[in-house]
């Protein structure tokens, strides 16, 4: 299902322990990480294509997580030619997202990357809220820092406030590919590796 632009409706997650640390999946069989994400399929809202997502991907349930807040409109992010099926060239484009911020309720325990037969994820671990996007894959840095910057305001309260380190970094030219339409300005509303079988 893709707009008349071209960009597909999609969720992001970003899932935050008591620490405020972000859960970072790795891709199957790559050395990408990444946060979970997936299509809004017809008839379902945002919200609802987050909670089947997050147990499609992560293994969690409704009363697993708490939502603190979303972004207020859709990011987008463009697909490079080369990594879109040659029949779905010249009408897709990629992807536009809405990112909720979530809190773990739950024990790491509870999460499962094998809930279904299609695994995202073959290890994750809990990262530092600003995750290091050298390890993004390089279409979706600009949205990442985008999601990641807007819904930084609600994070709760531990300890001090991490510092954006974004903010910090010289922004190389063609740096930010994620994009907001001209309503989207303003702001919303060391841990060891887990592997699959944990």
């Amino acid at each position: 299902m893709l707009d008349r632009d071209g960009f597909r409706p999609n969720v992001g997650i970003i899932l935050l322990n008591a620490h405020n640390q972000v859960f970072w999946g790795k891709r199957l069989r790559t050395h990408s990480w990444q946060f979970p994400q997936g299509g809004i399929k017809p008839g379902e809202s945002p919200e609802e294509a987050m909670f089947r997502e997050l147990h499609e991907e992560v293994g969690l349930l409704r009363e697993h997580v708490q939502i603190v807040a979303r972004t207020r409109d859709w990011l987008r992010y463009e697909v490079p030619d080369h990594f879109i099926r040659k029949e779905a060239r010249g009408h897709y484009r990629g992807q536009k997202q809405i990112w909720f911020l979530l809190k773990l309720l739950g024990r790491d325990s509870d999460m499962n990357l094998r809930a279904t037969d299609h695994p995202e994820f073959d290890a994750w671990r809990w990262n530092d809220y600003w995750v290091p996007l050298d390890m993004v894959i390089e279409f979706k840095r600009g949205v990442y820092e985008l999601a990641l910057t807007e819904l930084s305001r609600f994070l709760p309260h531990v300890g001090s406030a991490p510092a954006n380190r974004y903010l910090r970094r010289h922004h190389s030219p063609g740096h930010r590919s994620g994009t907001r339409t001209s309503r989207e300005s303003d702001a919303a509303a060391p841990v060891p590796t887990r592997e699959s079988g944990d």
